[in-house]
């Protein structure tokens, strides 16, 4: 019983709509790969920007690692950027 309304509803589905709904799912997994890591960086770059700013304001020379630090996370969301872009390309 469970089996035939498996396939009347696969019947009743079209191409189109199969399409639109695999196009629909990469959109999704683009967008969590974009926004997971956005947040997975905001959560780390919270503590390393308050490290770096209280470093800098004991020692100026720091200033220069203190951004180091502060960049370093974000190249994750580019990592994320261009997953997404994969999914949603190819």
């Amino acid at each position: 019983m469970a089996a035939e309304a498996v396939i009347a509803a696969v019947d009743v589905m079209s191409i189109e709509q199969i399409t639109a709904s695999q196009v629909g799912m990469k959109a999704i997994g683009a967008g969590l790969a974009v926004g997971l890591t956005g947040i997975g960086t905001g959560v780390a770059e919270m503590g390393i920007g308050a490290a770096a700013v209280g470093a800098i304001a004991e020692n100026k020379d720091f200033f220069g690692l203190g951004l180091l630090f502060t960049v370093i996370p974000e190249t994750i969301v580019i990592f994320g950027l261009v997953v997404g872009l994969l999914l949603l390309f190819l």
